[in-house]
């Protein structure tokens, strides 16, 4: 494969992960009043994060990073046997290509199975602490 067909592929996953995490989790509107001050002259603050119902704990903040980050792994395990079914495809007789397409496939899919066990045991975890879902 050439160089510059191999780094288009390069960019074209990127950008695909990265348009897919935007869709995925869109930034947070605050609808807070922010006026700065409340009706006894004390100064409030507003939460940049849009936070209304009181979600602010360190347990709802750590299960939300663990869910976007297998989110993530979880897409480059596709990725991975994407490239693994395209290696195999296009081997045209090559039994190098052939092999080194199927090991690519067989760990991707090794991949999504300690990928999918993680977030079921993440997830009992979460539960079990007392972080519930939304």
């Amino acid at each position: 494969m050439k160089p510059t067909t191999l780094s288009f592929i390069w960019l074209l996953i990127f950008l695909t992960l990265i348009c897919t995490n935007i869709l995925l989790f869109p930034l947070n509107t605050i609808s807070a009043d922010c006026s700065g001050s409340s009706s006894d002259g004390t100064k409030t603050l507003c939460d940049p994060l849009g936070n209304q119902n009181n979600t602010n704990n360190i347990q709802t903040l750590i299960g939300t990073i663990i869910k976007a980050v297998l989110g993530v792994v979880g897409s480059l395990a596709l990725v991975m046997f994407i490239y693994g079914g395209l290696l195999w495809m296009t081997a045209a007789g090559n039994t190098e290509r052939v092999e080194k397409g199927k090991k690519t496939i067989v760990w991707a899919v090794l991949g999504l199975v300690v990928i999918f066990t993680s977030y079921a045991l993440v997830k009992f975890i979460l539960l079990a602490i007392g972080v519930q879902d939304k």
